[in-house]
């Protein structure tokens, strides 16, 4: 999945709501994100007690409209001319914030190893850092991997409803060569493993990119 790019798609979605908020900061926007990411991991955290697995689905939720909050923020700035480097440096910071707060909450919880969580934080802020450092140095920001920021705002948001599902059925564990594993698990295991393939396909992308202006 690489969602990153098809970020133009979603622009119905966006333009209209971004247009009756012109006049609203853009930053205000980014801390209502913000706040919801926070929100969507404290709900996914507590979804882990007995009887509380219906918050599986409000935590999804939050989780969507956090994501929605957090792409609308730069499409107000962009219409309201009011895009700079000090709103682009502030969505970076309110967005790996908002990976610890909603990826924390499931890693953190009972639905999760937590070494297995430690992972898949690691490969997530690795895969981001890999982007904005390649900035940092004068080269082209990446957005290119197999796991970027709209890749996991919509694993979050799909994860959580296919774990609740499953339970009603009994399925909301299994078995993989004698490892316990559930479907939050399975997501925390692809944040994890691809997470850092992505971390790793970026270092290498922006070594040749630089390759290529000391030639």
């Amino acid at each position: 999945m690489v969602l990153d790019g098809q970020r133009a798609r979603v622009d119905f979605a966006l333009t209209p709501v971004a247009r009756k908020l012109i006049n609203v900061n853009p930053n205000t926007i980014s801390w209502v994100g913000l706040i919801l990411a926070l929100l969507s991991g404290v709900v996914l955290y507590l979804s882990a007690g007995s009887g509380y697995e219906y918050l599986l689905l409000v935590g999804a939720l939050v989780v969507i409209v956090s994501g929605y909050f957090d792409a609308l923020d730069g499409k107000v700035a962009k219409l309201a001319g009011k895009a700079g480097r000090k709103g682009d440096y502030l969505d970076h910071v309110f967005d790996r914030y908002a990976d610890v707060f909603m990826i924390g909450g499931v890693a953190f919880s009972a639905w999760c190893d937590p070494y297995l969580g430690m992972f898949a934080l690691v490969g997530v802020l690795l895969t981001s850092y890999m982007g904005t450092q390649a900035q940092a140095i004068g080269a082209p920001r990446l957005y290119a991997g197999l796991l970027g920021r709209a890749d996991r705002v919509v694993l979050s948001t799909l994860f959580p409803i296919i774990q609740f599902v499953m339970m009603q059925f009994g399925y909301g564990s299994f078995d993989i060569m004698g490892f316990e594993i559930n479907w939050l698990e399975i997501m925390m295991l692809w944040f994890a493993v691809v997470g850092n393939l992505t971390a790793i396909q970026r270092a290498v992308i922006t070594w040749r990119n630089l390759s290529k202006e000391d030639a």
